[in-house]
């Protein structure tokens, strides 16, 4: 079962600010965990969304409107993912209790999503 734990942007992320070494050695740690476990498929920090592009589509069938950002309401917008691969949400739940707070001054924020797979294919099919 694959599993996202999206970790939300924060001020400081969004301003580009990098965590404290003791942070980014927590969150090392954290991810050879994972990788050791075998359960890390990704793992990947993204740029401020002042670097990002929206592009929404306000009518069904029209061409996209596109906007650069920044973009508004830090809370909204999304500084990094880790994909695992694990057997159950169980165990999915349990590796996200066990990440060090990803933004650290009591900032961060993670929210777990598990991931739709395309359906095996059957000689049937």
């Amino acid at each position: 079962m694959l599993f996202m734990i999206i970790v939300k942007a924060s001020q400081n992320s969004e301003a580009g600010k990098l965590p404290s070494s003791e942070l980014r050695e927590a969150m090392s740690n954290y991810n050879e965990e994972l990788v050791k476990a075998g359960v890390r498929v990704a793992a990947k920090g993204l740029h401020p969304s002042a670097n990002g592009i929206r592009f929404s589509y306000p009518e069904p069938g029209g061409k996209p409107v596109v906007t650069e950002g920044p973009f508004a309401d830090s809370q909204e917008l999304i500084a990094g993912f880790i994909l695992i691969d694990v057997q159950s949400r169980e165990e999915a739940i349990e590796w996200a209790r066990r990440m060090p707070d990803p933004q650290g001054n009591g900032e961060g924020q993670i929210e777990l999503r598990q991931v739709f797979e395309a359906p095996e294919l059957t000689e049937e099919s």
